[in-house]
């Protein structure tokens, strides 16, 4: 048989997108080998202009101005499509788009996967055109669905939820053409891992109460003064902190340590949060898209914090309809849901069920399925 040639198309603006790109590919390798699958970056084949407000100017905004994020994103989901900064947004976009569609024709693929927005509308313009002549798939990467994820001429999309596929449907797109598959996250979480072993790799007790507090990858909170508020609520449990690539604040995790023997782990970057994962019974986390289906596909409840106002705050408005997690707004919030999680171990228990019976953690096995099945 001729090799099946698949492209991966993500955009480095925030984490998710290019993680689910990384999943898809890296459940790939379970297909035979007359499957060849590339990701590219797209960031990688534009300006240097283009790329830095792409996602240097999205990350300082998600971060430093966070209202004004949202009100960006409310303001474009409700945009027209023919208004002239709609028109001008797409024309930069084409002149920024010649050496990607370099780097497709080269490839040659089969089938093109999207998780990301923006390749999505540069491609439907072309098979509009009929400049480009192989099918080309959606990915969505969050459990809420903005209007510029839609657009003409796709093969199909991929859902989180069955709400967003009836958004999907709303918007227009053909029912036939929609895919409940959750969004796609790397093999090593769908794996079934032994507590008490993991437990042993981190010097953990695997008997006592452990809950994570995800610092995002590049650390950022005041991780240390979160931590010693939690290790002061009554109750024997342990905490595994993620400091991500924050130095300052892995070593300040390191003093605190020393305060709490036994009951506090700080981790830096790392490559074993599935893990770490499989020691815990909580997670408190930012409810990125990604993070979060990961969580659910190891049947593990959550306390979501400081959500980007937009498509975070979409996740969070899920998550906490099907009963799988709380919201804390701050430090206070925060420490007081925990505690009452220790108090109502029934509460957690029915959440950790609820997060089980959610989790897909076969996304990316069934969107290569729906992919490789569908005769072009």
């Amino acid at each position: 048989m001729p090799t099946k040639k698949i492209l991966l198309l993500s955009v480095s603006a925030g984490a998710g997108h290019k993680r689910a790109a990384e999943a898809i590919q890296a459940t790939s390798l379970g297909y035979p080998a007359d499957t060849e699958v590339l990701h590219l970056d797209v960031m990688d084949f534009v300006t240097a202009g283009f790329r830095k407000i792409y996602t240097d100017f999205y990350i300082k905004l998600v971060n430093k101005a966070p209202t004004l994020w949202g009100y960006l994103y409310h303001a474009s989901n409700e945009a027209q499509s023919d208004s002239t900064m709609e028109k001008l947004r797409r024309g930069i976009e084409r002149l920024n788009a010649r050496p990607l569609l370099q780097a497709i024709a080269d490839f040659a693929p089969d089938v093109i996967v999207c998780t990301h927005f923006l390749p999505a509308e540069m491609l439907s313009r072309l098979l509009r055109k009929e400049r480009l002549h192989c099918p080309v798939w959606v990915q969505v990467t969050d459990f809420d669905l903005h209007r510029m994820w839609v657009h003409e001429h796709m093969a199909g999309y991929f859902a989180a939820s069955e709400e967003v596929a009836d958004r999907m449907r709303t918007s227009g797109i053909p029912s036939e053409r929609i895919h409940v598959t959750g969004i796609p996250i790397m093999p090593a979480f769908t794996q079934h891992l032994d507590r008490t072993g993991c437990a042993g790799e981190f010097g953990l007790n695997p008997a006592l109460q452990t809950f994570i507090l995800m610092g995002g990858g590049a650390g950022l909170g005041g991780l240390d003064e979160v931590a010693e508020r939690l290790l002061s609520l009554p109750g024997n449990f342990q905490l595994i902190v993620l400091a991500g690539k924050n130095a300052p604040a892995l070593q300040a995790l390191q003093k605190l340590a020393l305060r709490f023997p036994g009951r506090l782990l700080p981790q830096g970057y790392t490559d074993k949060v599935e893990r770490l994962m499989a020691c815990a019974d909580l997670v408190i986390t930012k409810p990125g898209g990604l993070t979060t289906s990961e969580c659910l596909a190891m049947g593990l409840p959550m306390i979501v914090n400081s959500p980007i106002p937009g498509q975070e705050e979409r996740n969070a408005d899920f998550l906490l309809e099907q009963g799988v997690a709380m919201k804390a707004y701050d430090d206070i919030s925060l420490a007081y849901r925990l505690n009452y999680l220790l108090q109502h171990p029934g509460k957690l228990h029915d959440m950790h069920v609820k997060a089980q019976a959610l989790g897909r953690p076969q996304a990316a096995m069934q969107v290569l399925r729906t992919i490789l099945d569908t005769p072009v």
